[in-house]
Protein backbone atom coordinates (compact mmCIF):
# COMPACT_ATOMS: atom_id res chain seq x y z
CA UNK A 1 0.00 0.00 0.00
CA UNK A 2 2.76 2.44 0.99
CA UNK A 3 4.72 1.49 -2.11
CA UNK A 4 1.68 2.23 -4.29
CA UNK A 5 1.27 5.66 -2.69
CA UNK A 6 4.95 6.49 -3.15
CA UNK A 7 4.89 5.40 -6.78
CA UNK A 8 1.71 7.40 -7.41
CA UNK A 9 3.38 10.47 -5.87
CA UNK A 10 6.47 9.89 -8.00
CA UNK A 11 4.26 9.64 -11.07
CA UNK A 12 2.53 12.87 -10.06
CA UNK A 13 5.88 14.62 -9.69
CA UNK A 14 6.95 13.44 -13.15
CA UNK A 15 3.60 14.58 -14.54
CA UNK A 16 3.98 18.05 -13.01
CA UNK A 17 7.50 18.36 -14.38
CA UNK A 18 6.38 17.43 -17.89
CA UNK A 19 3.45 19.87 -17.76
CA UNK A 20 5.75 22.66 -16.54
CA UNK A 21 8.38 21.86 -19.16
CA UNK A 22 5.85 22.05 -21.99
CA UNK A 23 4.40 25.42 -20.94
CA UNK A 24 7.40 27.13 -19.35
CA UNK A 25 8.32 29.18 -22.45
CA UNK A 26 4.92 30.87 -22.57
CA UNK A 27 3.84 31.22 -18.93
CA UNK A 28 5.40 31.96 -15.50
CA UNK A 29 6.04 28.91 -13.32
CA UNK A 30 3.50 29.99 -10.69
CA UNK A 31 0.73 30.05 -13.29
CA UNK A 32 1.73 26.66 -14.67
CA UNK A 33 1.81 24.98 -11.25
CA UNK A 34 -1.39 26.72 -10.14
CA UNK A 35 -3.08 25.46 -13.29
CA UNK A 36 -1.81 21.93 -12.67
CA UNK A 37 -2.88 22.07 -9.02
CA UNK A 38 -6.44 23.06 -9.93
CA UNK A 39 -6.67 20.34 -12.56
CA UNK A 40 -5.28 17.58 -10.34
CA UNK A 41 -7.47 18.73 -7.45
CA UNK A 42 -10.58 18.43 -9.61
CA UNK A 43 -9.41 15.03 -10.87
CA UNK A 44 -8.99 13.85 -7.27
CA UNK A 45 -12.38 15.24 -6.20
CA UNK A 46 -14.08 13.58 -9.17
CA UNK A 47 -12.36 10.28 -8.35
CA UNK A 48 -13.37 10.55 -4.68
CA UNK A 49 -17.00 11.21 -5.62
CA UNK A 50 -17.04 8.28 -8.02
CA UNK A 51 -15.38 6.02 -5.43
CA UNK A 52 -18.05 6.91 -2.88
CA UNK A 53 -21.18 7.12 -5.02
CA UNK A 54 -20.57 5.97 -8.62
CA UNK A 55 -17.70 3.45 -8.73
CA UNK A 56 -18.69 2.27 -12.19
CA UNK A 57 -18.17 5.77 -13.59
CA UNK A 58 -14.77 6.52 -12.07
CA UNK A 59 -13.04 6.86 -15.45
CA UNK A 60 -15.57 9.27 -16.87
CA UNK A 61 -15.84 11.39 -13.75
CA UNK A 62 -12.06 11.74 -13.48
CA UNK A 63 -11.91 12.58 -17.20
CA UNK A 64 -14.53 15.28 -16.65
CA UNK A 65 -12.46 16.51 -13.71
CA UNK A 66 -9.49 16.89 -16.05
CA UNK A 67 -11.56 18.74 -18.67
CA UNK A 68 -13.11 21.07 -16.12
CA UNK A 69 -9.68 21.66 -14.59
CA UNK A 70 -8.25 22.68 -17.94
CA UNK A 71 -11.29 24.86 -18.63
CA UNK A 72 -11.01 26.59 -15.25
CA UNK A 73 -7.31 27.17 -15.81
CA UNK A 74 -8.05 28.75 -19.17
CA UNK A 75 -10.63 31.04 -17.59
CA UNK A 76 -8.62 31.94 -14.48
CA UNK A 77 -5.07 32.18 -15.83
CA UNK A 78 -5.76 32.94 -19.51
CA UNK A 79 -3.84 29.88 -20.63
CA UNK A 80 -4.61 28.85 -24.20
CA UNK A 81 -7.03 25.92 -24.15
CA UNK A 82 -5.44 23.65 -26.74
CA UNK A 83 -1.96 24.24 -25.35
CA UNK A 84 -3.11 23.38 -21.83
CA UNK A 85 -5.12 20.36 -22.95
CA UNK A 86 -2.21 19.02 -24.96
CA UNK A 87 0.24 19.53 -22.11
CA UNK A 88 -2.09 17.91 -19.60
CA UNK A 89 -2.87 14.98 -21.92
CA UNK A 90 0.79 14.16 -22.36
CA UNK A 91 1.75 14.74 -18.73
CA UNK A 92 -0.99 12.46 -17.38
CA UNK A 93 0.16 9.45 -19.44
CA UNK A 94 3.40 8.76 -17.51
CA UNK A 95 1.48 9.11 -14.25
CA UNK A 96 -1.01 6.46 -15.38
CA UNK A 97 1.82 4.18 -16.49
CA UNK A 98 3.35 4.36 -12.99
CA UNK A 99 0.01 3.46 -11.40
CA UNK A 100 -0.63 0.52 -13.75
CA UNK A 101 2.91 -0.82 -13.37
CA UNK A 102 2.77 -0.57 -9.58
CA UNK A 103 -0.53 -2.44 -9.41
CA UNK A 104 0.63 -5.12 -11.86
CA UNK A 105 3.73 -5.83 -9.72
CA UNK A 106 2.03 -5.73 -6.32
CA UNK A 107 -1.05 -7.75 -7.29
CA UNK A 108 0.45 -9.80 -10.15
CA UNK A 109 -2.29 -8.31 -12.30
CA UNK A 110 -2.05 -9.13 -15.99
CA UNK A 111 -4.78 -6.59 -16.76
CA UNK A 112 -2.82 -3.81 -15.05
CA UNK A 113 0.32 -4.80 -16.94
CA UNK A 114 -1.67 -4.67 -20.17
CA UNK A 115 -2.87 -1.21 -19.13
CA UNK A 116 0.75 -0.20 -18.56
CA UNK A 117 1.73 -1.38 -22.04
CA UNK A 118 -1.23 0.42 -23.61
CA UNK A 119 -0.37 3.69 -21.87
CA UNK A 120 3.24 3.39 -23.07
CA UNK A 121 1.91 2.86 -26.58
CA UNK A 122 -0.10 6.07 -26.34
CA UNK A 123 2.97 7.97 -25.18
CA UNK A 124 4.62 6.94 -28.44
CA UNK A 125 1.42 7.80 -30.34
CA UNK A 126 1.51 11.29 -28.87
CA UNK A 127 5.21 11.67 -29.69
CA UNK A 128 4.58 10.57 -33.29
CA UNK A 129 1.76 13.05 -33.78
CA UNK A 130 3.72 15.87 -32.18
CA UNK A 131 6.78 15.35 -34.37
CA UNK A 132 4.90 14.79 -37.64
CA UNK A 133 1.67 16.82 -37.60
CA UNK A 134 3.23 19.84 -39.33
CA UNK A 135 4.03 17.58 -42.28
CA UNK A 136 0.37 16.69 -42.80
CA UNK A 137 -0.66 18.68 -45.87
CA UNK A 138 -4.34 18.65 -44.91
CA UNK A 139 -3.59 20.26 -41.53
CA UNK A 140 -2.97 23.63 -43.07
CA UNK A 141 -3.01 25.82 -39.97
CA UNK A 142 -0.21 23.97 -38.21
CA UNK A 143 -1.70 25.11 -34.89
CA UNK A 144 -0.73 23.49 -31.62
CA UNK A 145 -3.26 21.08 -30.21
CA UNK A 146 -3.15 18.41 -32.90
CA UNK A 147 -1.08 15.90 -30.91
CA UNK A 148 -3.24 16.11 -27.80
CA UNK A 149 -6.55 15.96 -29.65
CA UNK A 150 -5.39 13.17 -31.97
CA UNK A 151 -4.12 11.10 -29.05
CA UNK A 152 -7.41 11.56 -27.22
CA UNK A 153 -9.33 10.71 -30.38
CA UNK A 154 -7.39 7.50 -30.98
CA UNK A 155 -7.62 6.58 -27.29
CA UNK A 156 -11.40 6.87 -27.17
CA UNK A 157 -11.77 5.23 -30.56
CA UNK A 158 -9.86 2.22 -29.20
CA UNK A 159 -12.02 2.24 -26.05
CA UNK A 160 -15.14 2.25 -28.18
CA UNK A 161 -13.87 -0.63 -30.32
CA UNK A 162 -12.87 -2.70 -27.28
CA UNK A 163 -16.23 -2.01 -25.62
CA UNK A 164 -18.02 -3.68 -28.52
CA UNK A 165 -16.60 -7.03 -27.44
CA UNK A 166 -15.64 -6.54 -23.78
CA UNK A 167 -18.29 -4.48 -22.01
CA UNK A 168 -17.31 -5.82 -18.57
CA UNK A 169 -13.96 -4.02 -18.36
CA UNK A 170 -13.71 -2.27 -14.99
CA UNK A 171 -13.52 1.29 -16.34
CA UNK A 172 -16.30 0.73 -18.88
CA UNK A 173 -19.93 1.73 -18.35
CA UNK A 174 -21.43 -1.35 -19.93
CA UNK A 175 -23.20 -1.04 -23.26
CA UNK A 176 -23.11 2.76 -23.06
CA UNK A 177 -19.32 2.78 -23.32
CA UNK A 178 -19.37 2.25 -27.08
CA UNK A 179 -21.44 5.38 -27.60
CA UNK A 180 -19.76 7.58 -24.98
CA UNK A 181 -16.24 6.83 -26.16
CA UNK A 182 -17.33 7.06 -29.78
CA UNK A 183 -18.83 10.51 -29.22
CA UNK A 184 -15.67 11.82 -27.52
CA UNK A 185 -13.51 10.40 -30.34
CA UNK A 186 -15.77 12.05 -32.93
CA UNK A 187 -15.63 15.41 -31.14
CA UNK A 188 -11.82 15.19 -30.91
CA UNK A 189 -11.41 14.45 -34.62
CA UNK A 190 -13.98 17.07 -35.59
CA UNK A 191 -12.11 19.64 -33.51
CA UNK A 192 -8.88 18.71 -35.29
CA UNK A 193 -10.61 19.21 -38.65
CA UNK A 194 -11.90 22.64 -37.65
CA UNK A 195 -8.58 23.63 -36.11
CA UNK A 196 -6.75 22.59 -39.26
CA UNK A 197 -8.92 24.83 -41.41
CA UNK A 198 -8.05 28.00 -39.49
CA UNK A 199 -5.32 30.23 -40.74
CA UNK A 200 -2.07 30.04 -38.83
Amino acid sequence: MIANVLIALLGLAVSLFIYWRRLREDYPSEIIFSSAFITYLLIFIAWAVSYRFLPGWFFWLTFLGLIFGVGLSVFKFRIRFYESLEGMTFSVLPWLSFIFLSDSVENSSLISFFGFVVVLAFIFVFYYFETHYKNFSWYRSGKIGFAGLATLGVFFLVRSAIAIFFTSVLSFTGKFEVYLSGIVAFVAFLTIFNLGRKEA
